[in-house]
């Protein structure tokens, strides 16, 4: 079952229309992580023949009220983890240092990496997604953000600070807010068996995407694919959208995976690589749920492996 439908898919045969591919996300989402291996591969499949845009949607907000009890709410909020990863089988922290306070600091991180191309734009995110979920302590500071990335092959860390505090970057990701606040009307109710439907939430008096959610958009309709979805879910949303444009591929070895990648857990294995696992010479991160292996190089400068970052503020 895909999401909700909306729009006329392109006759049998036609050339399909320009596809765009909006996904709906926050760095610091436990669903959102989880969802990653069936991205990375729906990405890998439609590489270069597709626009894909990230939204920022700023799940943990600035303006939301301190918790009376931030211990209590910490343990709660690490029970909670516990239970997604459960259904998605990603990797979590073995101890939640706190929740998040700010989603903004990593969501301005993620977008000025932008600009300095797509595979260091990728890395920053995995880098930032992997703050909370495998080190356990949210990148919900400037400072935090900026050291959690620190070492990206490529990446140019004293433009990507002044990018991230600029002024075109911030009205960037307000816009990014304020654009999943609109939400398509099919994504208000979803049904449907995932754990994670991703029926829009109410906030700020209207409603926001549920995080993670993709909207395909052509010129003849479009498709949202809301909540924990499978590959074949998203693959068919595609279908039915661009009929000619092929959403398959053959998966490399293991070895060439964690190249590209430098960081590959347990769920990416049946998404991205086939061969024996684990990869050569990969290193092996523990957490709470299973591994994470790492490149040699990436696991040099990752703050996983004894660099550490500093302590929360």
């Amino acid at each position: 079952m895909t999401g909700p439908r909306a729009g006329a898919a392109p006759p049998p045969g036609a050339r399909p229309p320009g596809l765009e591919v909006v996904e709906y996300t926050d760095p610091l989402c436990p669903w959102a992580w989880g969802s990653e291996p069936v991205f990375r591969r729906l990405r890998a499949a439609l590489d270069g023949r597709v626009r894909w845009r990230r939204v920022f949607c700023i799940l943990f907000d600035e303006d939301e009220d301190p918790a009376p009890d931030p211990a209590a709410e910490t343990a709660w909020y690490a029970r909670y983890v516990e239970g997604i990863t459960a259904h998605t089988l990603a990797p979590r922290a073995e101890r939640l240092s706190r929740v998040a306070a700010s989603s903004w600091p990593a969501s301005l991180v993620a977008k000025a990496a932008q600009r300095q191309g797509p595979e260091v734009a990728e890395r920053v995110l995995r880098r930032l997604r992997e703050s909370v979920f495998v080190l356990g302590v949210p990148a919900d500071t400037a400072a935090l953000a900026l050291a959690a990335v620190r070492g990206v092959p490529g990446l140019d860390p004293g433009r990507l600070a002044a990018d991230a505090g600029g002024a075109e970057v911030l009205g960037q990701v307000r816009a990014d807010r304020a654009e999943a606040r609109r939400p398509v009307a099919e994504v208000l109710s979803v049904r449907g068996g995932s754990p994670h439907p991703g029926t829009a939430k109410e906030t700020d008096g209207g409603h926001r995407y549920a995080l993670p959610t993709l909207l395909l958009r052509t010129s003849a309709g479009h498709r949202a694919v809301p909540g924990w979805r499978t590959f074949e879910e998203c693959a068919a949303a595609v279908r039915e959208l661009a009929p000619d444009l092929p959403v398959t591929g053959g998966r490399p070895s293991p070895e060439r995976a964690l190249e590209r990648y430098r960081s590959l857990s347990e769920p990416d294995r049946p998404m991205l690589a086939e061969g024996p696992w684990p990869p050569p010479h990969a290193v092996r991160v523990e957490t709470g749920n299973g591994p994470l292996w790492l490149h040699p190089e990436e696991a040099a400068v990752h703050p996983a492996v004894g660099r550490g970052i500093p302590a929360a503020p």
